[in-house]
């Protein structure tokens, strides 16, 4: 468990923050795609029609999520807080405390799927966190709020993402940032973003954690907030779907 942080002092502003960039959605994938094209998507444990689908397998995955887009959407959305068992054979996730509690938003779309910038900001750090069940390629952007400073974490994005960027390098909202992986790049998931906020990254460089135990979710709950908080992703769609 993370210690010695404590946002609570900061989370009602921060929140409220978010939720005034802008009042319209905001896109981190591909501008081509609007959001008319996205569906939700859920995958926790709680979804019946998960129960004899492998969600680790990345073929299984991908059927499931191409089930759900069916003939007419681009892009399967969600996962804030859910409990999932796509979790459950990687050892990274199992060792000393079980977690399974999603701590970002997914968009499960095309492998080379262009990730957009949401807000300007700059890289603070990247990573390959290459091991089973990480995120692969990662960029974690540094965003000024006021005089204090917050993070997005982009998980799962190709290896060209990570070749001409450095540290402090500036981009501007709607720059293209990166491209989504294969799954052999992104440590064997079915091709997605992986988005979540961070209000205080501490020690972390280039990798921060996207599941927690129930035991550390109300830390995480509030250093991680809803990222729809900011997107406002699901005001802009049309239907939603459940499978």
């Amino acid at each position: 468990m993370l210690k010695n942080v404590n946002p609570e002092p900061f989370i009602v502003e921060f929140e409220e923050y978010l939720k005034s960039i802008d009042t319209e959605p905001i896109q981190v994938i591909d501008w081509a795609i609007p959001i008319s094209d996205y569906v939700a998507i859920d995958l926790s444990t709680e979804n019946a029609h998960l129960d004899e689908i492998d969600l680790t397998s990345p073929e299984e995955c991908q059927n499931y999520v191409d089930n759900v887009l069916g003939n007419t959407k681009k892009v399967a959305f969600g996962g804030y807080l859910e409990k999932r068992g796509l979790y459950a054979q990687a050892e990274r996730f199992t060792i000393n405390e079980q977690r399974d509690i999603h701590l970002g938003v997914d968009f499960w779309c095309s492998a080379g799927t262009q990730v957009i910038v949401p807000l300007d900001g700059q890289i603070h750090s990247f990573a390959n966190n290459s091991d089973k069940g990480n995120y692969g390629p990662t960029i974690i952007l540094k965003h000024q709020w006021g005089s204090n400073f917050f993070y997005t974490l982009y998980g799962h994005l190709s290896l060209e993402s990570l070749e001409g960027i450095y540290e402090r390098r500036e981009f501007k909202k709607g720059e293209a940032l990166a491209t989504l992986g294969t799954p052999d790049i992104n440590v064997n998931y079915a091709p997605h973003l992986h988005f979540q906020i961070i209000r205080d990254i501490g020690d972390f460089c280039g990798d921060y954690p996207g599941v927690c135990s129930s035991e550390d979710l109300s830390y995480f709950r509030k250093n991680c907030p809803d990222p729809n908080l900011l997107l406002k992703v699901n005001s802009g769609m049309i239907d939603e779907m459940h499978l």
